[in-house]
């Protein structure tokens, strides 16, 4: 092939690729409006034809104003009102798919046993708009309600006695975002403040926003408690809303930056390495000297002390097990958020939620996250203040 050859290709490349996302995301978009819409007013059901052309407006209206609303609220100058109607509507019509899907398995069922429309259609309409429903207005209270405490201990075999017992409260994915949480956020740190923690670590996404817009939600977090360290590290929206401008807030509200570095800590003569990565699309995003460099975060520290390692993904544990660190510390996975999501996300990360071993000596801890992304609802994914309580051997 010649240069210019070359050349030409490439632009058609990258169109090919930008048609079959573009295909992906419409056939995605029209699946989890059109089977709701088949099961709910098609179907079985012998509706009268004004209420199925009613609805079918409704989710053809919906169907095309969705791209806009999302493209509006998330991209650009981020309309904060588009993100709240677009991202609502996402979490609704996930989990009205969700149901519609299971419906369409009861409606099986129902005609193996003998019942035959309507009643069949209509008794699976009704049961799957009553437990949308019901979920949907629990997942919302559960998504803005100040997150409970999680009381986890873990043993790490390097600890020195006099830390044995230290307290790490960890709190992620706060994600301040569409939604004004200002309240919200000095309300999980009162609870904070509770805890006596001797360290606190946020393993980033702390906001959907650049820091102008997101400035008195994340106020808050200046006043967290710890006897110790307040340590924290960039997530994967942070690429999206200025990562260098968060590093550089957080250290103005006075918490260390583990920007692939590294600080000690001690108590009683003993010392325990607190280290920090950024987030694995860090290096992809083009901010300059952001990546993810374990080797450069633990530069220079005694390799006979324990690590304590902030990292936004699991699936960064790789790098953990390669330079010994006891314990990983991360976030990312909102525990699935809305069920049945976490199926998608055990396709992209090793670890759900909780604690996990990983090779000889490093453990995993994942939070299901403090705050929530998107659509304000948590669905048997409960959000998390985690009270860690790190023990010798």
């Amino acid at each position: 092939m010649s240069v210019d050859e070359s050349v030409q290709a490439r632009p058609q490349r990258r169109a090919g690729r930008v048609a079959r996302f573009a295909a992906t995301i419409t056939a995605i978009v029209l699946l989890l409006y059109g089977v709701p819409w088949w099961t709910l007013l098609v179907a079985g059901n012998h509706w009268p034809a004004a209420v199925v052309a009613g609805g079918t407006v409704l989710v053809v209206a919906a169907v095309a104003t969705f791209p806009m609303l999302m493209i509006a609220g998330h991209a650009g100058r981020r309309a904060d009102w588009a993100a709240r109607v677009s991202d609502t509507e996402l979490g609704v019509v996930w989990v009205l798919f969700t149901w519609s899907v299971l419906g369409n398995l009861a409606r099986l069922a129902l005609g193996l046993a003998g019942v035959a429309d309507p009643v069949r259609s209509r008794v699976v309409t009704a049961a799957v708009v009553a437990v949308a429903a019901v979920l949907l207005v629990w997942g919302y209270v559960e998504a803005m309600r100040v997150p409970r405490v999680r009381r986890v201990e873990v043993r790490l075999d390097r600890l020195g006695p006099a830390l044995d017992g230290l307290k790490v409260v960890l709190i992620t994915d706060t994600h301040y975002g569409p939604i004004d949480r200002a309240r919200w956020s000095a309300r999980v740190v009162e609870v904070m403040n509770t805890l006596d923690a001797d360290v606190v670590a946020h393993t980033g996404d702390i906001a959907d926003g650049e820091v102008a817009d997101r400035r008195a939600q994340a106020a808050p977090l200046a006043d967290v408690r710890a006897a110790l360290a307040r340590v924290y590290v960039t997530g994967n929206h942070e690429y999206f809303s200025g990562a260098q401008r968060w590093v550089e807030h957080m250290a103005a509200l006075g918490w260390e930056a583990l920007h692939n570095r590294h600080i000690v800590v001690e108590r009683g003569g003993d010392r325990l390495v607190l280290a920090g990565v950024d987030d694995r699309t860090a290096e992809g995003s083009g901010v300059p000297g952001h990546h993810a460099d374990h080797a450069a975060a633990l530069a220079g520290a005694d390799p006979a002390l324990p690590v304590l390692l902030l990292a936004h993904q699991p699936q960064q544990i790789g790098g953990a097990v390669a330079h010994d660190v006891d314990l990983q510390l991360s976030g990312h996975t909102h525990g699935g958020q809305i069920w049945p999501f976490h199926y998608l996300v055990r396709t992209d990360q090793p670890v759900l939620q909780g604690l996990s071993r990983h090779g000889a000596r490093t453990q995993l801890y994942t939070s299901r996250g403090t705050g929530f992304w998107g659509p304000p609802f948590r669905v048997f994914a409960p959000s998390e203040i985690t009270l860690i309580t790190l023990r010798r051997g």
